[in-house]
């Protein structure tokens, strides 16, 4: 089965949706990253919410932040796979990209990105560009795309 791609702006979101994104956040950093955080922090209204589903279950998302919301750059963040090891983190990072440069007209893009998953950024075109630092008690490094890469 393909995981389909869904991508809306917040209000085009249905409750139901927004509960599912929510939820699966929640799932993934909350409770299995033990890591108690402020997830709904106000950028999610003017952000582009995609994910990927397969059948009824998302098994991918991400957000995709205009410029001086989250960070002084467009960003994408919030980023969850449920089924590892398949490629769902490598395509919802693709998409949110190509989503960065169409509705953002992005050429720069930022994420914090924990410090244990920079090879996986750097494949799709991340570089590293800050020291580490602690964001809610991880380790964290800034990183950026640029459009030449």
């Amino acid at each position: 089965m393909t995981a389909i791609l869904h991508q809306k702006a917040f209000p085009e979101l249905t409750v139901g949706e927004l509960y599912e994104l929510l939820r699966v956040r929640s799932e993934v950093f909350v409770v299995e990253q033990e890591c108690v955080y402020q997830d709904m922090d106000g950028d999610d209204q003017a952000s582009i919410h995609l994910w990927l589903t397969e059948g009824d279950k998302v098994v991918a998302l991400c957000r995709v932040c205009p410029a001086g919301t989250h960070m002084r750059e467009v960003s994408i963040g919030r980023v969850v796979t449920t089924e590892r090891g398949r490629g769902y983190g490598k395509r919802i990072m693709q998409e949110g990209i190509a989503a960065a440069r169409e509705t953002f007209g992005a050429k720069v893009i930022d994420i914090e990105a924990q410090e244990y998953a920079k090879g996986f950024y750097e494949q799709v075109g991340f570089r590293q560009s800050s020291e580490p630092f602690l964001l809610d008690g991880i380790p964290h490094i800034r990183m950026t795309w640029k459009e030449s890469n």
